[in-house]
């Protein structure tokens, strides 16, 4: 493993810092009722923002990299088309304004999210003492699955998206599951560079961010 140098530990340092901050900050925003309007006009640039900082700080972008990123977002963005219009994954949902621009009625900071969960669960396991890759790959999954569990009621309550009938169908955890083994075994296919540290933190901030609103 490669040693950081002084300039990238603090371009860490910094990033770390800024993931903590705005999920602090929208964590006020989400609670304080008289805020939600703005707050969740700003949903689409948060998430671009965390997409920006987790790339800045991958070590070595090459075109591997950058392809694994461009599968995950389109598997992702192909499979929420498929669970809206046919309901055959996941379950009967349409998709709310609050993330944002929409392309046949999908919004694209979802393959954005599907990225960034994805990559950042690849990258925690990495450092992790597993080192079967199934048991990487499942363990992943699960991880991801315990995340959706947070953030549904959350998303429901701010117009992420919403479930018909109001009640989130048991499938949608297992496709949850079963796409994020399918996204998690690209990962670990793609042989490239897999250290960045602020990945992961985002990871655990948002399970953080999520654990909280639930509660509240």
């Amino acid at each position: 493993m490669e040693r950081p140098t002084g300039i990238s530990m603090n371009k860490t340092k910094l990033s770390v810092i800024a993931v903590i901050l705005f999920h602090a900050v929208g964590l006020i925003g989400f609670l304080v009722p008289a805020l939600h309007p703005l707050f969740i006009k700003l949903v689409p640039f948060h998430l671009l923002l965390m997409l920006v900082i987790v790339i800045i700080n991958h070590q070595r972008l090459s075109e591997k990299f950058w392809l694994f990123a461009l599968l995950t977002f389109l598997a992702g963005f192909m499979a929420e088309w498929i669970g809206v219009h046919t309901h055959i994954i996941f379950g009967n949902y349409n998709y709310g304004a609050t993330l944002g621009t929409k392309v046949f009625d999908i919004p694209l900071m979802i393959g954005v999210n599907w990225f960034t969960l994805v990559y950042g669960t690849g990258v925690l396991l990495q450092r992790s003492r597993l080192k079967n890759v199934f048991a990487r790959i499942i363990t992943g999954a699960v991880l991801l699955v315990l995340l959706d569990l947070l953030i549904e009621p959350v998303a429901i309550k701010f117009d992420y998206w919403n479930w018909t009938g109001g009640v989130i169908p048991l499938k949608n955890y297992r496709d949850w599951f079963g796409l994020s083994i399918l996204l998690l075994a690209l990962f670990e296919w793609f042989n490239f560079k897999k250290q960045n540290i602020v990945a992961p933190v985002l990871l655990v901030v948002e399970f953080v961010f999520f654990g909280i609103l639930q509660l509240a």
